[in-house]
Parts: structure tokens; C-alpha cells; sequence
């Protein structure tokens, strides 16, 4: 088959691999559920080739994203359920609905006013559907990563008044919880210390994921750095271990501290 850049050809693909006569027997064996982690780690992808401003890679990255798209809508096709037109119209439809201060006669004074307005035509499409929790948290996804779930529980919160005025009580509360989870450790161990535990410092990464929502800071992109950074300066410590003819893990706890130390001082002057 050709290579093509119209999107039929990728649903030709998709559709060959899943004939029952002649199609991929691990394309075959796929369901709703066993693709969907592969899903999840492909849109990682794309935000990983975005983070690291690779736009070659992110051509790559975002047809793996797609083809996602195309092996759930060819399932579902498969139970008469809907197909890939159906996924298109539907996003086509709410795009056009969520936006009426450019496909309608409404106006919008900023990108925070029009934000509010997405929420509020996202409760009423709810209500007329029928569901009936009427709640201002109503519709946050469980299947989301935690750390995003939490920002948007706090946002929707925010939109009703419940909010921190500013980072600075954030930041107090961070200290706070910080004191809590101290308190847990120097209880010991104890019964039902590791579900205390456990409970204090998910209240601490509530806590920190407020603080990032409050400096306009996605937490998950501010981890993403955090982790790369990291993995840059260990690979670098050992980098100088191995011009020691030793190994990171035959110097003591003191040598490595001094070797991170290094690296650092290093990246500055850099």
C-alpha cells in the first residue's frame, strides 16, 4: 500500500490489520482495554518531543497519537458502534458548540472569560444528557494522572470562590503539611503508620500541586524537568566516576555528594 498523507489510507491500514482473514494476530487480539495504556503512553510521547523542542520527532509522535485514535474508532466500528466519521463529527460539533464567540453572535472579553464560559456550556451539555450532579467538580475524569486530576479539582473549586488568594497561604500550608508528614515519621513504626503516612504526603502533593496551578506552573511538565535534570547530573556523576577508574557505587555517600556538588558548579559555569 502507497504511503499517503490523506487520513483514508491510515484507516485502510488500520482496517487491514484487523481483518479476521489475512490481518496482524497481535492487531487482532487488541481490545478497548489493552490498547488504552499505549494510548496514554503516546500522548506522553508527544509531550516529551515537545518538551524537548525535537519538531522531527514530533511528526513521528503525533502519528503514533493518531493511529490510536483510528485502532479505537476501527473496534468500535467493528461493534457497530460508531467509526472514525462518527469521532470527527462528534469533536467537529463540540468544537463549533464550545465556542460561540467565534461560530456564534457571543463575545468574550479574555482567554480566563472564555474558560469559564467552556465550563459553563460544559455543565449545561451534561444536564441535558441527564446526568444529574450538579456539582462544580461534576465531570472531572478519574482516568486522569493524578497530579493533573488534582488541578483541575482545585480549579473547579476556584471557580466558585474556593480558592488561596495568592501563592504565599499556599506556600504556608505547604510548610504545614510538610511539619505533618515529620510528625509521621517520628511517631516510628507504628499501627496504621503507613496509611497515615500515606495520607499526609498525598496532602502534601495536593498542597504542591495547588502551588503549581497558582504559578501558572504545569506540574507535570515542572516533574518532567525535574526528572530530566536529575538523570543529566547522575549520568554526569558517573561520567566522573569512570574517569576515576571507579565506579558511582564503590564511593561512599560523602564522594557522591561531592561529585553532584561538582556537577552543578559545573552547569553554572556552563
Amino acid at each position: 500500500m502507497a504511503e499517503s498523507g490523506d487520513i483514508a489510507t491510515l484507516l485502510a491500514v488500520m482496517a487491514r490489520l484487523r481483518d479476521p482473514v489475512g490481518g496482524c494476530p497481535w492487531d487482532l487480539e487488541q481490545d478497548f482495554s489493552t490498547i488504552a495504556p499505549y494510548t496514554i503512553e503516546e500522548a506522553y510521547e508527544v509531550a516529551d518531543a515537545i518538551d524537548r523542542g525535537d519538531l522531527a520527532d514530533l511528526k513521528d509522535e503525533l502519528g503514533d497519537l493518531l493511529l490510536q485514535v483510528v485502532f479505537h474508532a476501527q473496534m468500535a466500528q467493528e461493534q457497530g458502534a460508531f467509526g472514525f466519521g462518527d469521532v470527527v463529527a462528534a469533536i467537529c460539533g463540540k468544537m463549533v458548540r464550545r465556542h460561540p464567540h467565534v461560530f456564534g453572535d457571543d463575545t468574550v472579553d479574555d482567554a480566563n472569560a472564555q474558560t469559564r464560559n467552556w465550563e459553563a456550556i460544559k455543565r449545561a451539555e451534561r444536564q441535558a444528557a441527564g446526568h444529574q450532579d450538579g456539582s462544580a467538580l461534576a465531570g472531572v475524569s478519574r482516568g486522569l494522572p493524578e497530579w493533573q486530576r488534582a488541578v483541575k479539582l482545585q480549579s473547579r473549586a476556584a471557580g466558585v470562590g474556593f480558592d488561596w488568594p495568592g501563592p504565599e497561604p499556599v506556600i504556608a500550608k505547604l510548610h504545614e503539611e510538610i511539619e505533618e508528614v515529620r510528625a509521621e515519621f517520628a511517631r516510628g513504626d507504628t499501627a496504621g503508620n503507613h496509611a497515615r503516612l500515606q495520607d499526609e504526603i498525598g496532602d502534601l502533593l495536593f498542597v504542591a500541586a495547588n502551588l503549581a496551578r497558582h504559578a501558572k506552573v504545569d506540574p507535570g511538565a515542572a516533574l518532567r524537568h525535574a526528572n530530566h535534570k536529575f538523570e543529566r547530573r547522575f549520568r554526569a556523576m558517573e561520567a566522573l566516576a569512570a574517569a576515576e577508574d571507579t565506579s558511582l557505587s564503590a564511593l561512599s555517600l560523602e564522594r557522591q555528594e561531592a561529585l553532584w556538588q561538582q556537577v552543578k558548579r559545573q552547569e553554572r559555569m556552563d
